[in-house]
């Protein structure tokens, strides 16, 4: 193995628990379609679509084990506060995966290492490479490590900014939100998407790297300002 080899081999030890004798597997899950067009290998697209999976299952089974009492729903809630791709690259920084991420020039210079959809499709796509080279228990234990600090202990389940602007809106008599896109800017593998979120005349606009990005932020600031209108109506009331 190559010094290169090494380093690499190394590094996925320290952060995923495991030291693979080939590391092919996970120089493609750092290899972004930009930088491997001609090359051998080919980019982590295949990969990151076998460790959505990988995540997508090990999450689902801890959460299980976590909270043996809580019904489906809040199950839910929580798994998709849990695999969203912001936190995907949340993780990808802490491991120092962006710094590893292989980028063509253009890529580089248009910021990609620091975008959340590359670096959250990179940390699926190592998780991928994790279950092709070791197996599911050293993957399931790479998610469980990965993800200590972010799972949620607390009692009641987080509710996600979409689904309390719809059931606000629903208490309130108002009219079902709605979403639309304002705006797509930025290249392709680093998008920048301006969202307005509605209920009937109230609403905002706010940004993301994702379409679901942008709707979330959008369904935050808006519930955000209906509850800030609110507030001197109840003051009012109380008076």
């Amino acid at each position: 193995m190559s010094d290169a080899g090494e380093d690499l081999a190394g590094w996925v030890e320290a952060r995923f628990g495991v030291r693979p004798d080939d590391t092919a597997p996970f120089v493609r899950a750092l290899t972004h379609s930009s930088h491997a067009e001609g090359q051998a290998g080919g980019s982590y697209e295949r990969l990151e679509f076998l460790g959505d999976r990988v995540l997508g299952l090990s999450m689902a089974e801890w959460l299980v084990e976590l909270f043996p009492a809580e019904p489906e729903g809040q199950l839910s809630k929580r798994f998709n506060a849990l695999v969203t791709g912001a936190v995907c690259a949340e993780v990808a920084r802490a491991i120092g995966a962006d710094v590893r991420v292989r980028l063509g020039k253009q890529a580089r210079d248009d910021g990609a290492q620091h975008s959340d959809n590359v670096l959250g499709d990179v940390v699926e796509a190592l998780l991928g490479a994790v279950y092709l080279t070791a197996g599911l228990a050293p993957a399931r234990a790479a998610v469980r490590r990965l993800w200590r600090d972010k799972v949620q202990t607390e009692a009641r389940a987080p509710q996600h900014p979409k689904s309390a602007l719809q059931e606000w809106a629903a208490a309130n008599r108002r009219a079902v939100p709605s979403y639309a896109i304002v705006e797509r800017a930025g290249p392709g593998h680093a998008p920048r998407f301006t969202v307005r979120a509605s209920v009937g005349k109230d609403e905002v606009l706010a940004e993301g790297t994702s379409k679901q990005e942008a709707e979330t932020e959008a369904a935050k600031a808006l519930l955000a300002a209906l509850a800030a209108q609110a507030a001197p109506a109840r003051g009012r009331r109380r008076r």
